[in-house]
């Protein structure tokens, strides 16, 4: 019986995968359908998997499937024909990255979850059945053209800083659940307007147009297969480009780059930059962004504290780690500003 389980150090499959030339296809889908057993499907998916090779994170719950994964290139048709064996994915759309650059993931990682994406949503009225339209790439083009229609980036604060559409909106948070009620309630007055949405592989901005119209809005489209989707479009058929800088995406890359303009700055010195990192202290672990000059002078870390802390022996960071709740550590300059905007308000 197949393991369902990795049962080797994440550490090490990392070196593995780093060392491994074998040509590799980064690929994200969705599909939002019944599922009436996540558990069982997780584990057909899991031996199945494995045996092709395939890397990445999916998660599996009762509203679908949402996968990020990579695939030896040898194996992609298989690949294809294993999840077009399941009705509700039959010639479901494959979103190939727009940059590959090494690993984009080392471990499988297949998990059931309540949702595909959390979204904080507990009305028993909302269905997806409901949702806004598709647009792609060439229609997207169109409609922006018309100065009546808003472009709303489903995005964390972090993605949209590095890269975005051309006069998108954004709706600064830290989590998808923040941004549906923020959105909302940010254009309460605009239900008429057309309204696109857009976020990295159209996961989360398919549901945001559920969302939208749920709460009463009208003319709702959200774009189809999302910013991956758009730049391959746009690329195959010769199509004005209107995303600007770097698709910040969850895996090791942590962005592909699509233009060359770099419109976010380092988080230590201001020096314009695009390059996420992690913080080397491994009980800090904070996403931010920092450019080389500050990387080769606090060595991957975020500050001098940190640095500090990498320099202590490895059982004293040990012995620092432990019970640490790190949560989500991310630099959040949005929400910075928001309260800044507050405090200021508060004052006048």
């Amino acid at each position: 019986m197949a393991t369902l389980h990795n049962r080797v150090s994440r550490q090490v499959l990392k070196e593995r995968a780093e060392l491994d030339p074998t040509p590799k296809n980064t690929v994200s889908f969705y599909c939002y359908f019944p599922i009436l057993d996540p558990s069982k499907m997780r584990d057909e998916w899991y031996r199945q998997l494995s045996q092709l090779g395939v890397f990445g994170r999916i998660y599996i719950a009762e509203e679908g499937i949402n996968a990020q994964i990579n695939c030896p290139a040898q194996h992609f048709e298989s690949l294809k024909s294993f999840l077009y064996s399941f009705p509700a994915l039959n010639g479901l759309r494959l979103n190939k990255a727009v940059e590959e650059k090494g690993n984009s993931f080392y471990v499988l990682d297949i998990k059931v979850r309540k949702k595909i994406v959390a979204d904080g949503i507990e009305d028993p009225a909302f269905s997806m059945e409901n949702k806004g339209q598709y647009v792609n790439a060439q229609s997207f083009n169109e409609m922006v053209k018309d100065p009546n229609t808003m472009v709303i980036d489903m995005r964390n604060h972090y993605e949209y800083e590095v890269g975005r559409f051309k006069d998108a909106i954004e709706i600064p948070s830290d989590t998808f659940r923040e941004q549906l009620p923020m959105a909302s309630d940010m254009f309460e007055k605009e239900k008429e307007r057309p309204i696109i949405m857009y976020c990295t592989g159209g996961i989360r901005c398919e549901k945001a147009s559920a969302w939208m119209l749920h709460k009463g809005f009208k003319n709702v489209f959200h774009l189809e297969g999302g910013i991956i989707n758009y730049i391959n479009q746009v690329r195959e058929n010769g199509l004005e480009n209107n995303f600007i800088g770097k698709n910040f995406v969850f895996d090791e890359r942590l962005g592909e780059r699509i233009t060359e303009d770099v419109i976010s700055n380092c988080h230590i010195c201001g020096k314009a930059c695009d390059e996420h990192v992690n913080c080397k202290n491994s009980s800090c672990h904070l996403l931010f962004i920092q450019c080389e000059a500050c990387k080769t002078a606090l060595s991957g870390c975020c500050s001098n504290e940190c640095l500090e802390i990498t320099q202590l022996p490895e059982q004293e960071q040990k012995e620092a780690r432990k019970g640490l709740d790190k949560g989500r550590n991310i630099f959040n300059k949005s929400k910075q500003r928001i309260n800044a905007i507050s405090r200021e308000n508060k004052t006048s």
